[in-house]
């Protein structure tokens, strides 16, 4: 079938075409349908599919992630009691308010065994945290570096929590060293023992 055939093809008179060009029309109008429904239906379709499996993917993920969770249920609960267990062990080594004094007496009696003498000692105001209370305590102690390192260690050595901080280290006209640090101790606030704000009246 050439070209010329197709030109003589009457497109009001299509059922005496010839076979070759009524397959050919057929065709064409079969890969029109087809594009069509591609179009306007079959490619939103897949793009739902192709969401619902990346959907599906992170369900199974997350399935598998739960699955393993509830497999160690029981180990996660045992961590919960030993994270309780060593919250409760630092809770102790946190002094409450009457031990305090006697923490402070620790950390004097500490410094002057180092052989250090003592030019300011003082302890700042309390600074409230969401459950302890920090104590700040300005320290300026004489010495030499033997001596700053046995009352750094000998502090630290406490059975309270102590941190140190804001360490400087100068030397004086006469040539003794000043060590100049802020020593931090920390307290407990007991929930149960916290004032309660009394609600203003409206």
């Amino acid at each position: 079938m050439n070209l010329s055939a197709i030109n003589e093809l009457d497109f009001d008179d299509i059922g005496n075409w010839p076979v070759v060009a009524k397959a050919v029309g057929i065709t064409l109008i079969c890969i029109a349908i087809l594009g069509a429904g591609y179009w306007f239906d079959t490619k939103d379709q897949l793009a739902t599919l192709e969401r619902a499996e990346k959907q599906e993917n992170k369900l199974k993920a997350k399935f598998k992630s739960n699955a393993k969770k509830a497999a160690n249920i029981e180990l996660y609960k045992q961590q919960m009691i030993d994270m309780e267990q060593s919250f409760g062990s630092m809770l102790k080594q946190l002094p409450s308010k009457t031990e305090v004094a006697e923490l402070l007496v620790d950390i004097s009696q500490t410094g002057l065994a180092s052989g250090l003498e003592f030019e300011l000692f003082k302890v700042d105001k309390e600074i409230r945290r969401d459950f302890y209370a920090e104590l700040p305590i300005r320290i300026r102690v004489a010495g030499d570096y033997h001596e700053f390192g046995n009352f750094i260690s000998g502090v630290a050595a406490l059975p309270r929590i102590v941190t140190l901080h804001n360490f400087s280290i100068s030397r004086k006209k006469n040539k003794q060293l000043v060590m100049n640090i802020t020593a931090k101790t920390y307290r407990y606030i007991d929930e149960a023992k916290k004032p309660k704000r009394k609600k203003k009246r409206r």
